[in-house]
């Protein structure tokens, strides 16, 4: 049984916490541009990896991509790919010069394989034995609930929600609101899990939930709340919060 006598639901983040790409964009678009000659640092990987988080977490920068390429995909991904080429340390002109072919590679090769982790496994049936409702919130444009299904995980969650059904985004409170709402719980009941500091930390402690960041290579050591390096660890987080 649930021993947190305050905690009531465990909510999730999709996308690099729940269901991983292996491998990650990120990897293979690094592997790949060194291949052209960059010289890349691990120090410049984990930067180019903040950013990512920073980029996609409704930022003004995808805002303005969004906006600028609305109707032009092949463009947004070459621009997405220049932002991560100077991410990386890359001269502002190799950055411009070579994101097109960056962009074309990813586009072409980049095949990752969606799965869900064992210790994700682990945790989500002890939490789910232990009576917390569960739920995942997503950043999605459209509902997810197939992909759940797919991945054999939809048992576990009383729910899903994506971002675009409500046209709310994280940071942004609402789709937490929505949320909570929908199972009438305060947000001093809700833990959110996820591993963007910028969308689901930011955003959760916005609406007055309790964050638990999920940082398995140390993108954000300074980040001011529970921090979990595998799934393992969360039962254990949620008694001491």
């Amino acid at each position: 049984m649930n021993s947190n006598n305050h905690i009531k639901a465990v909510f999730f983040d999709l996308d690099g916490t729940i269901r991983h790409s292996v491998p990650s964009g990120g990897e293979v678009f690094t592997d790949y541009v060194m291949t052209l000659g960059l010289q890349v640092s691990h120090e410049d990987r984990i930067r180019a990896t903040r950013w990512e988080h920073f980029y996609w977490a409704s930022s003004p920068d995808l805002r303005d991509d969004i906006m600028a390429h609305s109707a032009d995909t092949e463009n947004f991904w070459i621009e997405y790919s220049r932002r991560r080429l100077v991410a990386l340390g890359a001269p502002a002109e190799w950055a411009l010069a070579y994101a097109p072919k960056a962009s074309i590679h990813m586009g072409a090769e980049y095949k990752p394989e969606s799965v869900i982790p064992d210790d994700v496994r682990r945790a989500l049936l002890q939490l789910k034995q232990d009576g917390y409702l569960m739920a995942v919130l997503s950043n999605r444009d459209r509902p997810f609930q197939e992909t759940l299904h797919t991945h054999n995980v939809s048992e576990f969650f009383d729910f899903s929600l994506a971002g675009g059904e409500v046209n709310s985004y994280k940071p942004d409170t609402g789709l937490f609101e929505h949320a909570l709402k929908h199972v009438n719980l305060t947000p001093q009941e809700a833990v959110y899990v996820g591993d963007n500091y910028f969308a689901d930390v930011v955003g959760s402690s916005r609406a007055g939930l309790t964050p638990v960041l999920y940082d398995p290579i140390g993108i954000f050591p300074e980040a001011d709340c529970a921090t979990i390096k595998t799934f393992d660890e969360l039962n254990s987080v949620l008694k001491v919060i």
